[in-house]
């Protein structure tokens, strides 16, 4: 598995996994959230908003599926339009 993998749930949630301490996840004012909690079974496991919905934004409490969430969302070919790469940034060691 990469060091972070992302999936976008069909009408859901982005689901996140990771080795711990790969994912640091900040607020918009800097402030890191505590994702020592997110752990089990060897991994970072947390799975993100993408309705709206949530009370406990930015993580999902499943709000999705009360509300009828339908998102259009889906990976494209690069032989049909797409790039094929998505680019992250993510936080360097050192």
């Amino acid at each position: 598995m990469p060091p972070v993998k992302i999936t976008v749930r069909n009408n859901g949630p982005f689901r996140v996994e990771a080795d711990p301490g790969t994912v640091e996840m900040f607020d918009a004012n800097g402030t890191p959230f505590d994702l020592s909690a997110k752990i089990k079974e060897g991994k970072t496991a947390f799975s993100l908003c993408r309705c709206g919905g949530s009370v406990n934004k930015p993580f999902c409490d499943g709000t999705h599926s009360k509300i009828g969430f339908q998102a259009a969302e889906a990976a494209v070919r690069a032989e049909e339009g797409g790039t094929g790469t998505v680019d992250i940034k993510l936080p360097t060691k050192g």
